[in-house]
């Protein structure tokens, strides 16, 4: 796993708090000092929980399961979605979806209707229908885009959560605690960070922080998936000359039992 310096945090402005009067007390043990108003995070603990976190993400890969990103702040969309895009993930950067974690059979049929509708128009489905049918299906089409676009591929229930700003989306931390989903998210000093399973205590506010802090998760979600992959390759590599040695050793065993059975004959004549 890459390391990350607390010079890159520090850089990122990572260590920016909110003003003072605005803090949530349970962030005190993530708080190193005050100056001019303004908490200042202790990057040190920063670096420990992010790559405690980034650890976890590996586990949460090599075993194939899905990593969920969500960031609908407008400091965080344009970033999570990027990222996301990349790692070829899913992520809601519009708002959250009431019920996404625990009315998920529910929501998976709204993303089915979704790509049905999207299959539609693109096989021209709709052509013979009236304009203002044609209209009502295209608005409701993109309506659900904006909202379902980013989990379009997702088959299953994700089993981990990336948050950027745990204070803001109460109902995802809420809904991922209540369906034992791990929960990985920034904390900001005016957040109670216990509502996540991994709390990052950063500023959640500045582009530059939430980047840093994305894609090294990302990454090393997609490092433990890579791992998984050579694991597997090795695994079928291994099963494949266990399988070629085994159908030697039947060939060997059937030529063997033939000559005995010929010299058996030849005695017998």
């Amino acid at each position: 796993m890459k390391d990350i310096s607390l010079k890159e945090l520090l850089e990122a402005g990572c260590h920016f708090g909110h003003k003072a009067s605005r803090w949530n007390p349970q962030s005190k043990q993530y708080i190193y000092t005050e100056q001019g108003n303004i908490h200042i995070i202790d990057l040190a603990k920063t670096k420990q929980q992010l790559e405690l976190a980034a650890a976890k993400l590996q586990e949460i890969a090599q075993k194939e399961d899905i990593l969920l990103l969500v960031g609908t702040k407008r400091q965080a969309a344009k970033v999570v979605e990027e990222t996301a895009k990349n790692a070829g993930l899913p992520y809601l950067t519009s708002r959250w979806i009431g019920g996404f974690i625990t009315n998920w059979e529910q929501v998976k049929r709204s993303i089915d209707r979704m790509n049905d509708l999207a299959k539609q128009e693109k096989e021209g489905a709709w052509e013979p229908l009236p304009k203002h049918e044609r209209v009502k299906l295209k608005a409701q089409l993109e309506r659900m885009q904006r909202v379902y676009g980013g989990v379009a591929d997702l088959t299953e229930l994700p089993r981990a959560i990336y948050i950027v700003d745990v204070r803001l989306e109460k109902t995802a931390t809420r809904e991922a605690v209540q369906a034992g989903v791990l929960s990985i998210g920034i904390s900001d000093t005016n957040a109670d960070p216990r509502v996540v399973d991994i709390a990052i205590p950063s500023n959640d506010d500045a582009v530059s922080s939430i980047q840093l802090i994305t894609n090294y998760l990302v990454d090393a979600y997609l490092e433990g998936r890579k791992s998984a992959a050579e694991i597997k390759k090795k695994a079928k590599i291994k099963a494949e000359k266990e399988e070629q040695k085994a159908e030697k050793k039947k060939i060997e065993a059937e030529r063997k039992s033939a000559d005995k059975a010929k010299k058996k004959a030849k005695k017998e004549k």
